[in-house]
């Protein structure tokens, strides 16, 4: 495969791999997974094992077989041989030829022969969830397709965390519950997008073309947008749970949630003498996350400030950073500027971006209520 088309498959991986964490249905994630992965690699034969008790495979989904084919062979694994080791040591493997392995099973009657072999662990949180297995690439299964599997996985996990919490909130109807469900989303599914975004950055420091990383890095954008569609669902859920959050509470929120993600230390500094009009609330959130997010994950910084002052009628939110900063005229690509400019002038607010290579980076929305 040529440079060109590897971008354009990874490109095409991470766009269905991101997708995937907007889908509410487990079973369909499964399948997209299963499906995504075999197209991405090339191989014959994909399949997602999942984990059940004692280590037990407890379903199997699988691409590549007719379901007559699949009826021909019988039960479904249950996790023995090579399959069994990717769930004992719970990493990578990958084999030239899953005969010459160990652990090796062999095959019950009219199952097909094969050879090559790729095993990814997939965790929903801090639990295992199961295995990508994947089967049968001519040439066999290369560095690529381990980091491209691999960022796959990663997705996929807080993809399923994303519908499990779907399926627990379409059986309640109390407020409690709803409440408890948006704690969980913001516990536990955003701050593991925030995981694999670092995950992702891990993985394109392996890769060796300039091209790639670039892709992977645009997969953390991806990811930042599917944090913001979670956060507006998230939000409706607490006002149907009849709890609306404050601004200070919702910064407090981003403080917390963004900053636990990374090793920068995230402060916040609050002044207030009265509250604002909703629709200001909601673009200043909007804004600090998209700074904040620059001041994490680009400006190799050892802490950020977010302070917000509402006095006598006027209003400053202000995000500022200690880290490595740039040149504002030359590089400002994929930081999001133009969003937070929009959303300044959209409340007739101010936007001020300054920064230098050395002296770190401040954001500055200012504004006064009508």
């Amino acid at each position: 495969m040529s440079p060109t088309s590897r971008i354009d498959a990874l490109t095409a991986l991470i766009e269905s791999a991101v997708a995937v964490v907007g889908e509410f249905e487990l079973d369909i994630v499964l399948q997209r997974l299963v499906r995504e992965a075999m197209i991405s690699t090339r191989a014959k034969y994909a399949a997602i094992g999942v984990v059940g008790d004692h280590g037990v495979l407890s379903d199997f989904i699988f691409e590549g077989l007719s379901d007559e084919e699949a009826a021909r062979i019988g039960e479904p694994p249950k996790g023995r041989g090579v399959l069994g080791t990717v769930i004992r040591e719970n990493r990578t493997i990958r084999l030239a030829s899953i005969g010459e392995h160990p652990d090796a099973h062999g095959y019950p009657a009219h199952h097909p022969p094969m050879e090559t072999f790729l095993g990814v662990p997939i965790s929903a949180g801090a639990e295992p969830f199961g295995n990508l297995y994947l089967c049968d690439k001519a040439g066999g299964f290369t560095d690529g397709d381990v980091v491209r599997v691999e960022a796959l996985s990663r997705i996929a996990g807080v993809a399923v965390q994303t519908a499990r919490l779907q399926e627990r909130l379409r059986r309640v109807a109390v407020v409690e519950d709803r409440e408890r469900i948006a704690r969980d989303l913001h516990d536990s599914v955003i701050q593991d997008l925030f995981a694999v975004g670092l995950g992702l950055q891990s993985l394109a420091e392996r890769v060796d073309d300039s091209a790639t990383a670039s892709v992977l890095d645009q997969a953390v954008d991806r990811l930042d947008s599917a944090v913001e569609s979670l956060r507006t669902y998230i939000f409706q859920l607490r006002e149907s749970a009849a709890s609306p959050n404050s601004l200070a509470n919702v910064l407090q929120e981003l403080v917390s949630r963004m900053g636990s993600a990374y090793p920068t230390r995230v402060t916040l500094d609050i002044e207030t003498d009265d509250s604002l009009p909703q629709l200001i609330e909601d673009e200043i959130a909007k804004i600090v996350t998209e700074a904040l997010s620059n001041g994490l994950r680009h400006a190799d910084a050892g802490s950020v400030t977010v302070s917000l002052r509402v006095q006598a009628g006027t209003w400053e939110i202000r995000v500022e950073d200690d880290g490595v900063g740039f040149d504002v005229d030359n590089n400002v690509a994929g930081m999001g500027l133009h969003n937070m400019k929009t959303r300044a002038t959209s409340v007739g607010a101010t936007f001020s971006l300054t920064s230098s290579p050395g002296n770190g980076t401040a954001v500055v929305v200012s504004g006064r209520v009508s």
